[in-house]
This record gives C-alpha cells, sequence and structure tokens, in this order.
C-alpha cells in the first residue's frame, strides 16, 4: 500500500511538497519545497540514534544516497524509509524520539 502525505499548512490553499533533494554529504539532504522554503536537513542523528536494524542498515552511505522523490515526498527504496513531511520542513526528525520518552 502506497501513502502519499500531504502537510498543508493553515495559512496556505495548498499542499507543501518536495520539488528537489541534493544529497551534500555526511547524511545530510537540502530539500527545496513547493512553496520555495529550502532546508537543510541533517538525517545522521535520527540513523544514529535509531535502535531498529531496518533503519540503522541506512547508515551505509551508499544506501542512504539512494533516494529519490515519489509524490512530493523523499524516499528510500519504495518507501523502506520516509519521513513526514513536516518534520522534513521544520527539521524535526528526532521529535518521535523525544514524543515516546527515549529522548
Amino acid at each position: 500500500m502506497k501513502i502519499t502525505e500531504r502537510y498543508q499548512y493553515p495559512e496556505a490553499n495548498t499542499p507543501v511538497l518536495i520539488q528537489e533533494a541534493y544529497y551534500i554529504g555526511d547524511f545530510a539532504i537540502r530539500l527545496r519545497f513547493s512553496d520555495g522554503y529550502q532546508k537543510l536537513v541533517d538525517f545522521k542523528p535520527f540513523l544514529e540514534k535509531s535502535t531498529h536494524p531496518a533503519i540503522k542498515k541506512y547508515l551505509q552511505e551508499s544506501l542512504f544516497q539512494n533516494f529519490q522523490i515519489k509524490s512530493g515526498n523523499l524516499d528510500w527504496n519504495d518507501f523502506d524509509l520516509c519521513f513526514s513531511i513536516e518534520d522534513l520542513y521544520r527539521n524535526d526528525l528526532l521529535r518521535e524520539f523525544v514524543i515516546a520518552g527515549k529522548s
């Protein structure tokens, strides 16, 4: 099952999607969103903090670099690894660890 997330900000009438993604190095990706906003997102802290083998495997840089944009979302290996557009926009990938009390 394919799930496509479109994060819509209250002040906007159109969903915000990822339009471009460039690998910078050391697990960082520069993203450009459909509203023109750009953000450099560092995935390394998230990957290092995870204890799940399906996520940890992406600490292999060659595997991590193999991402693409699908339907406005950043995707690795047919959604084997993906993130909320809201979290990417805010550069808040560790939010799930904090919410779950695992910080």
